[in-house]
């Protein structure tokens, strides 16, 4: 007897204590609820969070603390519904003081069980509407600060750009003057002509860079001989480098083919190699290697080739490698450079179906490595710029520009063609339909109902057997070409538009 009144006393202990635990925290709102959801205890926390006291909250329905549209929509019920079913029920929401103000609630509700019957619920409330302003708050400064950060990077880009653009057009115009008043010296006459073919062609770079970081220049992915790529631009390359940089092939006998865009490719190895000559500002050696792998990763998988780009100057340090890549970030000074060099290289690389990494250590250099998948095709030599050959036939040309309609046709009529000319995809149909053509080159991005794609598209059906080329400076739509119709992309010179014609099915 006294054994079992030794165990009471410490039951009703024990009881006591958590009873006194509860009804003592006061930064939670800690209440039992029955199975109809009538609230049967009542702690300080709840006093504190909700405003209610004991004597005035005690066998109210817990659903007054919701809000009126929470009620009519069934939430409180639900809330049970869902504690009973799954064991617990967890939120976050609006909740209603006494005083009709509201707070932001974090909610748990867990059913009580007493021999496998449900006895009632378990409810623990926090008042979280301090943290919920804070958290607001620091994501509206950190939206704040991200857009300040864009339009600092915008007007980095900007800046680098109309740089970069005004230089080009300055040798343009002061080239174009020469030409002007200097008529009768040939020699004057071809440095003119020179420097205006220079700054073009740094334009349409630029002009690329700026398409593929925005990943919409058009792409015409072909097998590649690395090796004969490599052969046929080192002139370029080793301009790149600069007489105190040192240029070496280290590239594998056996490598595979790649598959890529050829223009992409040669702008990507140009933008890496102006970078490592850039790290080394008092000379080195750049190395440009290739090697076939076989690559087993998650993303990537099955046979790649890996051309490297290794400088031997100052490296990269860790604050900076991991920013690299991002649009408009450079670290040379305002003037040097757009931000947008690696970025283009991100961005073909992974518009082949590849990646690019990198290897860096202060003091010694940095090695870039862009994986490409395998071309599988065999790639026909190209001509690289040697002398057009002579055509024959007549060209329809649809261009809207007058403009650029007019050196196209010039350069038509300079291999050889008959050219005519119209503005439009209806006037192009009514021209062919009238007096037929041997080939139609139409621009993509054209005014009207029918752009080039789609007259390409419709002439295919009508007319199965009529060559078409495509051309086009900047369009959403020509990704959707791939393989369909052979793409020029603007601006052309004579033997890249001669090479263009020479590839169309007759």
């Amino acid at each position: 007897m006294v054994k079992k009144s030794s165990q009471q006393r410490d039951l009703f202990e024990s009881e006591r204590s958590f009873r006194l635990l509860v009804e003592g925290v006061a930064d939670y709102a800690l209440y039992m609820l029955d199975p109809a959801g009538i609230i049967t205890s009542w702690n300080i926390g709840g006093e504190r969070i909700k405003g209610y006291s004991p004597e005035e909250i005690l066998g109210q329905h817990f659903s007054r603390f919701y809000t009126e549209t929470d009620r009519a929509n069934g939430k409180p019920a639900r809330a049970l519904g869902i504690a009973r079913e799954k064991g617990r029920y967890e939120e976050e929401g609006w909740r209603v003081r006494k005083d009709g103000t509201f707070f932001w609630a974090s909610v748990v509700i867990d059913p009580i069980y007493e021999d496998g019957e449900l006895v009632g619920f378990a409810k623990i409330t926090r008042d979280i509407t301090e943290r919920r302003n804070t958290q607001i708050k620091l994501e509206a400064m950190q939206k704040q600060l991200a857009e300040s950060q864009k339009f600092d990077a915008l007007g980095q880009l900007t800046g680098g750009i109309a740089h970069d653009f005004n230089n080009l057009l300055m040798i343009i115009s002061g080239s174009l003057h020469m030409l002007k008043r200097a008529a009768d010296d040939e020699a004057k006459l071809q440095r003119a002509i020179s420097a205006i073919e220079t700054a073009t062609r740094r334009g349409a770079a630029l002009t690329n860079q700026l398409l593929t970081f925005a990943r919409r220049q058009s792409v015409n992915p072909q097998a590649i001989n690395f090796a004969e790529r490599i052969a046929a631009i080192r002139d370029v390359l080793d301009a790149g480098v600069g007489s105190s940089v040192r240029l070496v092939l280290d590239i594998d006998r056996d490598v595979w083919h790649i598959k890529a865009d050829v223009s992409e490719l040669e702008t990507a190895l140009l933008n890496l190699v102006i970078n490592a000559r850039d790290a080394m500002p008092d000379g080195g050696t750049v190395t440009i290697g290739a090697h076939n792998t076989v690559l087993d990763e998650p993303s990537l998988a099955g046979d790649f080739v890996a051309i490297d780009v290794a400088d031997t100057g100052l490296g990269i340090p860790d604050d900076v490698l991991d920013k690299i890549f991002e649009p408009f970030f450079t670290t040379k000074p305002i003037g040097k450079g757009t931000g947008l060099g690696l970025s283009q290289v991100h961005g073909f690389a992974h518009q082949a179906g590849g990646t690019i990494k990198v290897a860096s250590e202060l003091g010694k250099g940095t090695t870039f490595t862009i994986l490409l998948p395998r071309g599988e095709d065999v790639p026909s030599r190209e001509t690289g710029g040697g002398s057009p050959f002579s055509g024959s036939g007549t060209v329809l040309l649809v261009e809207d520009n007058p403009d650029v309609a007019s050196v196209s046709v010039g350069l038509l009529e300079q291999l050889g063609y008959s050219v005519r000319r119209v503005a439009d995809a209806e006037a192009a149909l009514r021209e062919i339909e009238k007096n037929g053509v041997d080939f139609v080159f139409s621009d993509i991005v054209m005014p009207g109902k029918m752009d080039g794609l789609s007259l390409a598209q419709h002439l295919r059906q009508i007319r199965p057997g009529l060559p078409i080329l495509l051309a086009t400076g900047y369009s959403e739509v020509a990704a959707g070409v791939r393989g369909d119709f052979p793409i020029l992309r603007k601006p052309y010179e004579i033997h890249e538009l001669s090479e263009a014609i020479a590839k169309l099915p007759r």
